[in-house]
């Protein structure tokens, strides 16, 4: 495989994202190429503001905590899956809003995967905020995915399917 990024992928943790690592590392070894795999983190400034905790985290707490994120996400979604490890991949961590750092780190890909929903906002959305503001202005294909079991309970025809939003 070229050693080319041209899938990437939000990863926050949750069950969601690592559902959508697993389908990026899927299409990337499909498509011959590799997986961008992208978390974001907030200053603790926004953790007062957002939801009034008065223990903030700290800085180096919210960086070490992103750097660890996709890395795990890796070595579960191989661990279920080995072929999935001859995919090459790329981890990022990136300081500020998730939607802004995945339509920047997306910007050359051939496409952008993501959760339907993350760790944050209402369990009922059907598409979280990030989600949405990617789909709006991500200049690649985005392609939301719902976990398998999710999707299972879920009373839809296309149960296990991810839904593809095309962009004109």
């Amino acid at each position: 495989m070229e050693e080319r990024f041209a899938v990437v992928v939000g990863v926050d943790g949750s069950p969601e994202s690592e559902a959508a690592l697993r389908f990026a590392l899927r299409d990337a070894a499909r498509r011959r190429t590799g997986v961008r795999v992208v978390s974001a983190y907030v200053p603790p400034e926004y953790w007062a503001v957002s939801y009034g905790l008065l223990t903030l985290p700290t800085l180096e707490d919210l960086v070490r905590d992103a750097g660890r994120v996709g890395p795990a996400a890796i070595d579960a979604a191989v661990a279920d899956e080995p072929d999935l490890g001859a995919v090459p991949t790329e981890v990022i961590a990136l300081p500020g809003p998730a939607a802004k750092a995945l339509i920047e780190q997306a910007r050359d890909a051939d496409l952008l995967v993501l959760g339907h929903r993350g760790r944050g906002g209402f369990k009922s959305a059907v598409l979280g905020s990030v989600g949405l503001h990617c789909v709006l202005h991500a200049m690649c294909p985005v392609t939301i995915v719902r976990p398998e079991k999710a999707a299972a309970s879920a009373p839809r025809v296309d149960e296990a399917r991810p839904v593809f939003v095309p962009i004109y």
